[in-house]
């Protein structure tokens, strides 16, 4: 290891990193780390080459001791990307408080020989993460650009970063979950636990908060911050960012329990007993009924949260929680499909699925489902009844093939130029359909729908007018995915109530 006593009140390191705020990575390197890109489009850990080199003065190295130290003690260095949001992006609007990280940040190996007779606290797991210094730079493309590329992005920050006290005992219960899976590998199957090894990942993910396990098994796993844990620590810098907390929630098993508590409470109750017991304020729409958003300030109540977002609660975003509701008959039946994310068009450039955001929006979100039961198909939801909670996240198998083949028909179409639009016919007639509220001709466009695959995609705006998006020279509405109605009945339907 290259040792650097820097202190970071000392002038000499604020200056150092003062000085390239807005600089490009090509400017910053005078030590000429982008040369070895030169014929070789995939170089990896660039950006992180060119700090470590040209302004901290040290060549890079793959030790797992720290990198630096700043007022005698070690430091980690992470560079890492930030972008603009696709909903800032697609605004044209994007400022340094849309930023978000691009992807999850990895921390170190996950050595089965050595952590199973590790602790937390004297873990290399915990080295890395105590003090780190992070540099963010600005991922300004649409689409994966070569290594060479990388010479264009901006430094836009760099703070030295310590985990809260909460965020330390969620990192140590999610490190320690790992730690016990390969200790009851080895005690289960002593003659080869490695035969165990393959279902780290699967196993454990819904269980973890703010870290997950890549790649798989027999490739070497590493630790990562999630992406959402890592977006919460860019938020933070550069919004200066205070999410609300809420007490006791160290562990996936914490929110478990708040999420269990809470049913057992209110489980049984109409949602108009519940807006009464909780005193929450609603407006009757048209059809003398609230609308389905309700839920969200229903669940935030239930945790006598202030916020308005169950994304605005700290635990809950930076573990990459998306709260849906969802309304099932009597019988557990329910066929309404589960809209998701919009698509962000240019990442379909992306040669490979396991970097798209098909694929980090499917791995690294889990749902936070609030169950109804409906009295009757004509019942309003004032009448529906609170059934409890439900975690759902989607399994690799279902990434690996649903999943995968939405993205690959999308990316052929769009790649290809086969995306093609269609007027819609009425049934034995020739008669096109004529949108009533516009007067506009209806029209279809031939990506995959739900009765090809239960990830499907399907457009959405206010009206038939409202075909703001260009792509492949047609104009459309906002493109969505969307989960089949069935599939996610189906999957709630096996899982317990928490």
């Amino acid at each position: 290891m290259a040792e650097h006593f820097y202190s970071y009140e000392d002038e000499e390191l604020t200056e150092k990193f003062d000085s390239i705020i807005n600089e490009t990575l090509g400017e910053i390197d005078i030590n000429h780390a982008f040369d070895k890109t030169i014929g070789h489009p995939k170089v990896t850990g660039i950006a992180g080459d060119v700090i470590e080199q040209s302004v901290l003065g040290y060549p890079s190295n793959s030790d797992q001791k720290p990198d630096i130290f700043v007022s005698g003690l070690p430091v980690e260095v992470k560079t890492t990307g930030i972008r603009y949001s696709t909903k800032a992006r697609k605004s044209g609007k994007a400022t340094e408080k849309d930023f978000e990280a691009k992807e999850p940040m990895s921390i170190t190996a996950v050595s089965p020989d050595k952590i199973v007779d590790e602790e937390f606290d004297n873990s290399n797991f915990w080295h890395k993460l105590e003090r780190m210094l992070l540099v963010y730079y600005h991922y300004d493309a649409d689409k994966p650009v070569k290594s060479w590329d990388y010479k264009n992005f901006m430094v836009k920050g760099y703070e030295l970063h310590q985990f809260s006290k909460e965020d330390k005992k969620r990192l140590e219960a999610d490190w320690v979950k790992v730690r016990d899976f390969i200790r009851e590998a080895k005690l289960t199957y002593p003659n080869d636990p490695t035969v165990q090894y393959p279902f780290l990942g699967s196993t454990l993910r819904k269980d973890l908060l703010l870290i997950d396990t890549a790649p798989k098994w027999p490739h070497n796993p590493r630790f990562r911050l999630k992406r959402s844990t890592v977006t919460a620590i860019v938020q933070e810098y550069f919004e200066n960012r205070t999410l609300e907390k809420i007490d006791n929630l160290e562990s996936m098993n914490d929110v478990d329990k708040l999420l269990h508590d809470t049913s057992e409470k209110y489980r049984g109750k109409t949602v108009r007993e519940i807006l009464e017991e909780l005193g929450i304020k609603y407006k009757l729409n048209s059809k003398k009924d609230v609308s389905k958003s309700i839920a969200e300030q229903i669940v935030l109540k239930m945790f006598n949260s202030k916020s308005k977002k169950l994304n605005e609660i700290e635990v809950f975003n930076k573990a990459g929680f998306i709260l849906k509701s969802l309304v099932q008959t009597k019988e557990h039946k329910r066929t309404e499909d589960t809209k998701l994310f919009s698509i962000d068009f240019s990442d379909l450039s992306n040669e490979h699925f396991g970097q798209s955001q098909f694929f980090e929006y499917f791995y690294d979100t889990q749902f936070l489902f609030i169950l109804f039961e409906e009295p009757s198909s004509s019942a309003k939801l004032l009448d529906n009844k609170f059934l409890g909670f439900k975690r759902l996240y989607f399994e690799e198998e279902f990434i690996d093939t649903i999943v995968k083949k939405a993205w690959n028909h999308t990316r052929d179409l769009v790649i290809n130029n086969k995306l093609k639009e269609s007027i819609v016919y009425r049934k034995n007639t020739n008669e096109p359909v004529i949108n009533k509220k516009s007067g506009t001709v209806q029209t279809t466009l031939n990506f995959i729908k739900s009765k090809d695959n239960e990830a499907f995609i399907r457009g959405g705006g206010k009206d038939s007018t409202a075909k703001n998006h260009q792509l492949n020279g047609i104009s459309m509405y906002q493109q969505f995915i969307w989960i089949k109605g069935s599939y996610i009945n189906n999957r709630l339907n096996e899982l317990p109530f928490i």
